[in-house]
């Protein structure tokens, strides 16, 4: 089965997610696949059945706090900002995508 276009690449999900909140801090997921989608010019969709899970693992790892609230539309929601862990995290996740897309590049050049 062909990829999709807009697939994101297993582990990418977590830097997304916690660089999101680190720029826009307490969002609700939606606001976060939106501001994702926005950003990336439709380039990159996380789908629900990929976020929320999501969501719950970084909380429960201690990356993210939520609480509840109510959205710009009066809808109830839980909303999610960075933790002092979460922007560890990032840190750690960011010097991770630097390595990755270096290797891959030297492939791409050298293959």
């Amino acid at each position: 089965m062909a990829r999709q276009k807009n697939d994101i690449l297993q582990g990418t999900l977590a830097l997304l997610v916690l660089r999101t909140l680190e720029a826009r801090p307490r969002l609700h997921g939606y606001a976060l696949t939106s501001h994702i989608q926005r950003v990336s010019d439709d380039l990159l969709r996380v789908e629900e059945g990929s976020l929320y899970p999501a969501l719950h693992r970084m909380e429960q790892e201690g990356w993210l706090r939520s609480e509840w609230g109510i959205t710009e539309k009066n809808r109830e929601a839980r909303f999610y900002s960075l933790t002092a862990a979460g922007k560890k995290q990032l840190r750690e996740e960011r010097e991770s995508w630097k390595r990755l897309t270096k290797g891959v590049d030297r492939v791409l050049r050298h293959a």
